[in-house]
């Protein structure tokens, strides 16, 4: 950290998905950019000039053993997420890593060892938990508004077959698995709306093949998988995911049941986010706009939020993750999507992968809160 208490980072894959928080951390009073690596060497020189950023690197160990940062954005393909995290964490730099966590059962204990045993702090980067309608269902949902909670939806539906193309790694890691290959989208929000409870089993079906790619080939992801989670208080979550169809994108869909209320997301044409509340019903079962409780339950973050937040991408989340690992730093406290949480949004996804495989079996979902550094 400089002198004047800024955090220095530096962002893997800084031409990539990393080129997304250049702006917001040039634009945060605590936060300094310093250092960019990517592999595409030109198009780094190229954004590095433009920002104004002198230090480049094309090997992210050499970024991390610089000794020129002290914070890490992970902005790089899912495979590589364990990897560098863990190489920056041995490091006691600190990481905000993009989703999911890790891509396999191995690999995320790993990480969650070296989170444990680092002074570092780890956050994942899960920017649909800062989404408006998001932030502002969790608010009510907290204050107790729907009762008991029981049933929940999220659907990540994002046809990306020419997306496959451009950026090979999804062919692998997302389309070229089957099962629900990118959870954290859908699940992440839900879960913070079911406080304090995790996925414990899953079951998971596919639709079947229905598309080739370029080459021919069919995808090894069924293209409309479901999977049914069950939490540990005892309620019901169901995730869509389908990257294939033929259909209008529906990246942000979710609705939450409970004994004394309901939300539902847009499903489009105009449709917009609604809500029931009994308390408020008077007896009618009729939606009423979600928006009619911003004022009493909006966040202040949101109802005043700075321009760059509205510049922000993925609705304004960008700016507010990395606000609040920020925070978290500089505060010396846990961030709001640690190792835990960021564990519980993503190992459903890899059980579902078991489940798939075994024709929708139940399968158990490890708690990593079990991963626990055993002393020599």
């Amino acid at each position: 950290m400089t002198d004047s208490g800024l955090i220095r980072f530096g962002i893997i894959g800084a031409v990539g998905r990393g080129s997304s928080f250049v702006e917001v951390l040039r634009a945060h009073p605590n936060a300094e950019l310093v250092a960019m690596c990517d592999i595409a060497e030109d198009r780094l020189q190229d954004k590095a000039s433009e920002v104004g950023v002198e230090l480049t690197f094309t090997d992210a160990e050499a970024m991390l053993e610089s000794g020129e940062i002290d914070a890490v954005i992970v902005g790089t393909p899912m495979p590589l997420h364990v990897p560098q995290s863990i190489m920056a964490l041995e490091r006691d730099i600190h990481v905000l890593s993009e989703v999911p966590a890790g891509v396999s059962l191995d690999e995320c204990q790993q990480l969650t060892i070296a989170a444990r045993c680092s002074t570092a702090t780890y956050m994942m980067a899960e920017n649909y938990c800062y989404l408006r309608e998001n932030v502002l269902v969790r608010e009510i949902a907290r204050a107790g508004l729907f009762g008991e909670l029981y049933f929940a939806e999220g659907e990540y539906i994002h046809e990306s077959k020419e997306l496959n193309e451009v950026t090979r790694w999804r062919r692998q890691w997302q389309t070229g698995i089957n099962g629900n290959t990118y959870p954290t989208h859908s699940l992440g929000p839900i879960l913070q709306w079911f406080d304090d409870q995790r996925v414990v089993s899953v079951s998971c079906v596919g639709s079947g093949h229905h598309y080739r790619d370029p080459r021919g080939d069919l995808y090894e992801n069924e293209d409309a998988t479901i999977t049914l989670c069950r939490l540990s208080g005892g309620g019901l979550v169901r995730l869509r995911l389908d990257m294939l169809s033929n259909r209008p994108h529906n990246l942000t869909y979710y609705s939450l049941q409970g004994t004394e209320g309901c939300y539902e997301a847009p499903r489009g044409l105009g449709d917009q986010p609604k809500i029931w509340l009994r308390k408020d019903a008077r007896g009618i079962l009729e939606w009423r706009p979600l928006w009619d409780y911003y004022e009493a339950f909006m966040p202040d973050f949101w109802k005043h939020p700075p321009k760059e937040a509205l510049e922000a991408g993925h609705g304004g989340g960008d700016f507010w993750e990395v606000h609040d690992f920020v925070s978290a730093v500089l505060e010396e406290r846990e961030p709001p999507i640690g190792i835990d949480l960021a564990m519980d949004m993503t190992l459903p996804g890899l059980a579902s992968q078991v489940s798939i495989a075994q024709g929708g079996s139940w399968v158990e979902v490890p708690d990593s809160r079990d991963w626990l550094v055993t002393p020599k």
